[in-house]
């Protein structure tokens, strides 16, 4: 015999699941109706808007040129700009490697700037203006007395130019510190040929292809060069091996005989006048 259910039975238990239910969906509207709520009243609050801008990486020019350049106010939305358009505009600095802005905290917003190194100075018109590892002239700023980089000096071939920066960029900060000038000096057997005079003293003869392979071990070259119970200053040549002459005898004048015997036969003569007087 088949057991009949009375649907008596099973009505409190249907009517608690469609209250619990009714419950769930009308606590998720209040929520969601809280949030609303909370959320513009956070869009018209002195919250939501832009209490500081934070820049970071800026050498080339300082944190209020970029500041202007981005467009951002204080005091107005933090979600009245798009990240995008602030980014791109930065970019069109032909000194900026990189660029990234980013929403901090509820009304920071942080720029961060990667700027090109500055590996060189060049004169021009009496005035040194940076030069950077992506070949660039930094003409919105000239010094006078640049100390923190090479000189390049005869340098009219921008494509030599842009070679060298290139291999100044991959020295050790601490060899590119002991740069103080580099000439362009090309030859009909290298069109690449370079002298740098050191800080140090040291001049070095170099070919731009290989600057940065064989600079990089100069440290270790003058350590074995002024490891010697006596050393002179002089040239360091690494064009194609690695030799070192002293200036003494790269600079030695030869003076010839016939000339020798002219100054020790005048000085004679003045001497004759002098005892006859």
């Amino acid at each position: 015999m088949e057991k009949v259910i009375d649907i008596t039975e099973r009505v409190p238990a249907m009517q608690k699941r469609r209250k619990r239910r009714t419950n769930l969906k009308f606590a998720f509207l209040t929520t969601i109706f809280l949030f609303i709520i909370l959320l513009l009243l956070y869009f018209q609050s002195p919250y939501s808007d832009i209490k500081e801008v934070n820049i970071q990486g800026s050498n080339l020019k300082d944190e209020d040129y970029y500041l202007k350049q981005s467009g951002l106010i204080l005091n107005e939305s933090m979600w009245g700009f798009k990240i995008e358009d602030i980014e791109k505009e930065i970019a069109k600095n032909e000194w900026i490697k990189s660029v990234e802005v980013e929403r901090q905290y509820i009304n920071t917003v942080q720029i961060t700037i990667e700027e090109w190194h500055k590996v060189a100075y060049i004169s021009q018109e009496g005035d040194f203006y940076p030069m950077l590892e992506n070949g660039i002239i930094f003409s919105e700023s000239s010094e006078m007395v640049p100390v923190d980089a090479p000189i390049f000096l005869d340098f009219e071939d921008e494509s030599l130019r842009k070679k060298i920066l290139k291999q100044l960029a991959l020295l050790k900060p601490e060899v590119l510190s002991l740069i103080s000038q580099i000439n362009a000096n090309p030859l009909e057997t290298d069109p690449y040929a370079i002298t740098l005079f050191m800080n140090d003293g040291y001049e070095v003869r170099a070919d731009v292809n290989t600057l940065a392979e064989k600079l990089n071990y100069y440290p270790s070259i003058i350590a074995q060069i002024e490891n010697e119970d006596t050393f002179e200053k002089g040239i360091i040549d690494i064009e194609v091996g690695s030799y070192y002459r002293p200036f003494s005898e790269e600079y030695a004048i030869d003076i010839p005989e016939s000339e020798e015997g002219e100054d020790i036969e005048g000085d004679e003569q003045d001497d004759e006048q002098q005892s006859t007087d």
